[in-house]
């Protein structure tokens, strides 16, 4: 469903995702886990097209995000951690604003719209201007719109953000029925205990590196997912250490 094959991306000369290699199947809720500056977000935004990338290939249901954007898009919805959503507008009229985008018929944008917004607790707020939302509720609005369209795969950074508790019971349960019925999830989170509870697999990059993945149980062997991040971090910073310090001793020997 996503395929990421030796994905680099570099900013002013600093690498922030280096020779990054994973593979999402149909069915599977995959973590993504890392530090804040890790490498996450900019590895997010180029599965979704928003950010170019130096080397490497992205596709999305065997489409490439390169050469094949528009079809990408069609398969895919993303969620922001921070959803920029259009204001000046009515929570119903955005919507609808999307479902047109996405060419979602009148009776099933209905259905979904009403199935989505009586669960998050928002079809009373429908009628009210974006501008009046709370930042949940606005979170709850990018999450209607993100499943307006069934997409097959789903690409969320830190989806539990701003959500009150009942809300993100609600989504995970989504999450969970979504990848059961052969889509797949690929989502960024901070939340250890939420990844090890809810995930299939889990991929663990540490300044812009992959450091570990696979299945959740093979990862994680008999400790918790918090003692693992911290050693595979620590394990990291120790290899970029030695590094930079046989960089330094080089440059003084010559």
């Amino acid at each position: 469903m996503l395929k990421i094959d030796n994905l680099t991306k570099t900013f002013g000369g600093k690498t922030a995702v280096d020779s990054l290699t994973l593979h999402v199947r149909p069915g599977e809720l995959y973590g993504f886990i890392g530090h804040n500056g890790a490498g996450k977000s900019t590895t997010i935004k180029a599965v979704c097209g928003l950010l170019t990338f130096d080397s490497g290939e992205i596709s999305v249901c065997g489409h490439s995000v390169k050469r094949e954007p528009m079809e990408v898009k069609r398969s895919v919805a993303y969620l922001p951690d921070n959803p920029n959503l259009y204001e000046f507008l009515t929570g119903i009229k955005y919507l609808n604003f999307i479902a047109d985008v996405y060419g979602v018929k009148a009776d099933a944008r209905r259905e979904r719209i009403r199935k989505y917004g009586d669960l998050f607790e928002l079809t009373g707020d429908l009628a009210q201007p974006v501008s009046a939302y709370s930042h949940g509720m606005k979170q709850k609005l990018a999450l209607i719109s993100a499943l307006l369209h069934e997409p097959k795969v789903i690409i969320m950074d830190e989806p539990f953000v701003g959500l009150d508790p009942k809300a993100s019971k609600a989504v995970k349960g989504i999450m969970r029925d979504i990848c059961d019925a052969g889509g797949a999830i690929f989502f960024s989170t901070h939340v250890l205990e939420v990844a090890e509870r809810l995930c299939d697999k889990i991929a663990v990059i540490s300044r812009g590196k992959l450091v570990a993945s696979g299945k959740m149980e093979d990862v994680l062997g008999q400790k918790s997912l918090e003692n693992v991040f911290f050693e595979l971090e620590a394990d990291s910073a120790s290899e970029a250490e030695s590094g930079a310090g046989a960089s330094a001793g080089a440059g003084a020997l010559k």
